[in-house]
């Protein structure tokens, strides 16, 4: 395997000010195959509750992205003392719930250079076409983080970050991130799961189709994935 080892919350002002940073993002090139997406997340002690919640929620991501074409995930996740982890690619949601089911949140700083350059190595093999990353902390230098951003964002792939909680220092990092790479940023609390699950599911669907897919996503979901859409235009 390579350097990384594979295996207001809720408020609609608060998802129209996420949706307004992906208006101007072009969409991706599918090149007629699956979506490639890479879910990235914070598996530190603080993020346990919010990992269950993640993992009944990519269910309906792969759902949503498989009525448009597929969608092919990687999970690639840190916790404890120098662990980073990248599943291999995978379109099944079985296989995706298994590995997260089988992962518990454990104590450590956050490693999220080491995400961002593992997503420019996926990018060097094969196209990968947008990332969400979901979190609660930054405790990095932003510097170095936004030197790989700004790569991440030539090379052409939207980073999401979606930040669990209020923390000053994470929020400004994830803006940071998500203007960098074209992508966008998201805040959300415990009570936020149908929201964060309409927004990922979106993501996905971006990700698989591009633009057109989104406009039908939109038309048979609304909400979330409406407001997506009109920011977008």
């Amino acid at each position: 395997m390579p350097n990384i080892k594979r295996h207001d919350p809720g408020g609609e002002g608060d998802v129209e000010a996420f949706l307004a940073r992906v208006r101007d993002m072009p969409p991706p090139a599918t090149g007629g195959g699956k979506g490639r997406l890479v879910l990235a997340m914070d598996a530190t002690m603080s993020r346990q509750h919010s990992w269950d919640m993640a993992l009944s929620i990519q269910g309906d991501m792969f759902a949503e992205a498989g009525r448009v074409g597929g969608l092919d995930v990687q999970l690639v996740y840190f916790r404890g003392f120098n662990e980073c982890r990248a599943s291999m690619w995978t379109p099944d949601t079985a296989v995706l719930a298994r590995l997260m089911s089988g992962i518990r949140c454990r104590g450590g700083h956050t490693q999220i250079g080491r995400v961002l350059k593992h997503l420019k190595g996926e990018a060097a093999a094969g196209k990968v076409n947008a990332c969400i990353y979901i979190g609660d902390a930054l405790e990095e230098a932003i510097d170095p983080l936004a030197q790989l951003a700004g790569e991440i964002g030539l090379i052409g792939i939207p980073v999401f970050m979606f930040q669990e909680g209020r923390d000053p220092a994470a929020e400004a990092g994830f803006r940071e991130i998500a203007r960098l790479t074209r992508g966008a940023y998201f805040r959300f609390g415990s009570d936020a799961a149908k929201i964060l699950r309409e927004l990922l599911a979106a993501v996905a669907v971006y990700a698989a189709g591009g633009f057109t897919a989104l406009e039908d996503h939109s038309a048979r979901r609304g909400g979330a994935a409406a407001l997506l859409l009109g920011q977008m235009k």
